[in-house]
């Protein structure tokens, strides 16, 4: 017989009082209202945690709901064909869930004011039928004593709302997102709590606050990149900034423009540290050390992707696959061979990842403007070509007849381990990406680097190399968005959202 007492059903659910609907013709004032809703909806669920954890009681359900923007339009009104967003496909009912407005309140007034430009409606605020799992509505550094769930007599999913999977997939931005009949269309590539659970997985991977997060982003797989990337900061802090307003390290700790680094680090770092050289229109410059393999290339992006950078740039090392490279030779890839297969059910392998003009020429011009070389002397050191990505680093102790065939007839020029994967993220979301790579290795001419040679190599390179992509980022940022977000990236139908 079955002597375990279940509890009572909880039949009443608290929330706070609703928020009627109301339409804005200024994105501004649409912004406010959004988090208005957002920041009275998350203070309910904390306040109400707070009193569960002092009193116990668990006799009722605490609910909150994300702030929610709509759109709607009845015309097939013309608009400014040269955007690549900023405007719906059809006429019809379109709707967002936002959260954290006060991170995305820049990428926000944005895209809202070219709606309202490009439409002629206004934008209508209300709250949405989608809860704030209780997960996200602490603020940052909440620290949640661990016995707590073992005090309460009810587990905390009984009273609040938690992350529910469900909800948190990628069906939109993969474009395979299908509405019922009668439900609204999609307005943004992803809903709030999609992008809540990648803003907490951010601050877990990379041990920085999303707040932190630049506009454009470098990608390496060497931590020699970030120790050459950290001198770099330091140095422009101790000059004044040089441009950049900070630099915030790993922990979240800052240097401000003016003053000499803190002699503090951590002690234990993340799985993937970034590093963010900060600008006040946010178009600094982060940069993350992946480690290695297409998996950590495909993590970090997916959450990355949340914060709708405007570029992202993978500079790392590769083997050269020619026997006219040497070492030390740059590789700007033009296209991938893609076999990571991480990405393989979200898109499709026959799925082409088309060069992008403007990241394209920003690094060139970046190679030749650092390396002094110009026109036919540049293709002394850089090839331009196709990159394949494999997902098995010992690749060469196979059979070679197999992939050695396969690579030749892609006519590959370089072999890594995650510049395809970050491409082909970068087309997934909508993110401009770019890759300039540098030689290291030539396994199949039995040009493997020595301790010694590798250390020269290192020292001469690494500077050179970085120096190219900060210089190639500076260029992306000089660019206005509306060109750098190429139409190249959009599909048929396309969120307005960028």
């Amino acid at each position: 017989m079955d002597k375990r007492i279940y509890p009572k059903p909880i039949e009443t659910i608290e929330s706070p009082e609703p928020i009627a609907r109301e339409s804005f013709h200024d994105a501004r004032s649409a912004v406010d209202a959004l988090r208005a809703i957002y920041d009275r909806n998350t203070a309910f669920l904390r306040a109400a945690f707070d009193d569960i954890a002092a009193t116990g009681r668990c006799d009722r359900r605490y609910r909150a709901f994300y702030p929610e923007i709509s759109v709607s339009t009845s015309s097939f009104a013309q608009i400014d064909t040269r955007l690549a967003y900023g405007h719906v496909p059809t006429p019809g009912v379109y709707t967002a869930t936002v959260t954290r407005p006060d991170l995305f309140d820049t990428y926000l007034m944005d895209q809202l004011e070219l709606i309202i430009r490009n439409h002629g409606v206004p934008v209508t605020v209300a709250e949405s039928e989608t809860p704030i799992p209780l997960h996200f509505a602490f603020l940052k550094d909440t620290y949640v004593e661990a016995s707590l769930p073992d005090r309460l007599k009810r587990p905390l999913r009984d009273l609040f709302d938690v992350p529910d999977l469900g909800a948190m997939d990628d069906d939109i931005v993969n474009g395979t997102y299908d509405p019922g009949p009668g439900e609204p269309m999609p307005l943004a590539p992803f809903t709030a709590p999609r992008m809540d659970f990648s803003l907490h997985r951010l601050s877990h991977y990379t041990a920085t606050a999303a707040e932190h997060f630049q506009n454009f982003v470098l990608f390496t797989n060497y931590q020699f990149y970030i120790d050459e990337f950290c001198a770099y900061a330091r140095a422009a802090m101790a000059a004044g900034g040089e441009g950049y307003e900070s630099f915030v390290e790993p922990g979240n700790i800052v240097t401000l423009a003016g003053e000499e680094a803190p002699r503090d680090a951590m002690q234990r770092m993340p799985q993937m540290p970034a590093y963010h050289l900060k600008r006040s229109d946010h178009c600094g410059i982060t940069m993350v050390n992946i480690g290695v393999g297409p998996s950590n290339a495909k993590t970090i992006t997916d959450h990355i992707a949340v914060l709708r950078p405007h570029a992202w740039l993978m500079l790392g090392h590769c083997a050269g696959l020619r026997h006219t490279q040497a070492l030390g030779d740059y590789v700007l890839a033009h296209a991938y061979v893609r076999e990571d297969h991480v990405l393989d059910d979200d898109l499709p392998v026959w799925v082409p990842l088309p060069a992008l003009a403007e990241v394209q020429v920003a690094l060139q011009e970046a190679v030749a403007e650092i390396t002094g070389l110009s026109g036919y002397e540049l293709k002394r050191i850089m090839r331009t070509g196709t990159v394949a990505t494999i997902d098995n680093r010992n690749w060469e102790l196979r059979d070679q007849r197999g992939p050695v065939q396969r690579l030749s007839q892609s006519r590959a020029i370089a072999l890594d381990m995650e510049s395809a994967t970050i491409a082909a993220n970068g087309f997934r979301f909508r993110v401009p990406y770019g890759t300039l790579l540098c030689v290291s290795d030539k396994p199949l001419h039995g040009e493997l680097k020595l301790p010694g040679m590798a250390t020269d190599f290192y020292k001469r390179q690494v500077a050179q190399h970085l120096k190219i992509g900060i210089r190639a980022v500076e260029k992306l940022a000089a660019m206005p968005p509306e060109r750098l977000h190429s139409r190249k990236l959009r599909s048929f139908s396309e969120t307005a959202f960028q």
